[in-house]
């Protein structure tokens, strides 16, 4: 299911009432209804905190002229000035200014590795597997935070239709999903079967779930910092666990079915080796 548009020409902002944009929602209605904001205006939503990995305040400005080495003057230009480059009408990078706003203290812990690893490898043709993991989450990430510690266990173990049917109800009670990767929330716009993100798990008090978003949100961004703060989290690629979006209760309607379940091609089982 595509998630419903307000404005003309597909060009409105995402309904806040569509559950993948759960985590934006408190930012959505400070933007234009129906066209993409300024950068001026994405800028002024940028507190005062919100600074990169080398602790320049964030603000949102045009690209610059394309060339071989934008991806890794991309972040640097975050690093040292707090610039992040956003294209005009591009939901792709909209998207990115958005969770630089939500997650401001993860944003800026990912960056932070970004600038020491292109520091360390100057002149090395390769990326290596720490920033293959940053790209990984800033792109594909979603963030879960779960209170009942039985159900992560299912999903790190590929237990799909028991943890999204038979236990549904202890699910929608006791877990909560916000994505974080800006291309995910890209193709939510559009979603099909199969869009796969990458979860950061986060063991919570259950108080937590029933605070107000801003407080869950607060805290989930100190907690995802903190993790990706530590080396070890850079370590391998298969450190954080797939999970298919799709299969989230109550994202799409498709879901509110057991056979939706059943479809090996999105609910894959877990791999062999």
């Amino acid at each position: 299911m595509a998630a419903r548009l307000t404005g003309t020409a597909g060009r409105g902002m995402p309904a806040p009432d569509a559950p993948i944009f759960t985590a934006l929602m408190p930012l959505l209605g400070r933007l234009p209804p129906d066209r993409f904001p300024r950068h001026d205006e994405l800028s002024v939503l940028a507190a005062p905190a919100v600074v990169s990995g080398g602790g320049a305040p964030i603000r949102f400005v045009p690209p610059a002229a394309a060339s071989e080495e934008f991806p890794v003057q991309y972040e640097v230009r975050i690093f040292e000035t707090g610039e992040v480059q956003t294209r005009p009408g591009s939901w792709h990078d909209l998207f990115n200014a958005l969770v630089w706003l939500t997650f401001a203290k993860t944003k800026a812990v990912l960056n932070r590795h970004h600038y020491d690893e292109i520091q360390a490898r100057r002149g090395e043709r390769l990326r290596g597997t720490a920033r293959d993991v940053l790209t990984l989450f800033d792109e594909g990430g979603i963030v879960v935070a779960a209170a009942n510690p039985e159900l992560p266990a299912l999903l790190r173990e590929f237990r799909w239709k028991e943890l999204f049917w038979r236990r549904r109800a202890e699910v929608l009670r006791s877990m909560r999903f916000y994505v974080f990767g800006h291309a995910i929330y890209e193709k939510a716009l559009e979603p099909y079967k199969g869009v796969t993100a990458k979860a950061l798990i986060l063991d919570v008090a259950p108080g937590l779930l029933d605070a107000p978003i801003e407080r869950q949100l607060s805290e989930l961004d100190a907690r995802a910092a903190d993790y990706f703060s530590a080396t070890q989290a850079l370590a391998s690629t298969r450190s954080l666990s797939p999970l298919p979006i799709l299969g989230i209760p109550g994202w799409v309607p498709a879901n509110d079915s057991e056979e939706y379940y059943d479809d090996p091609s999105q609910f894959r089982p877990r791999p062999s080796s």
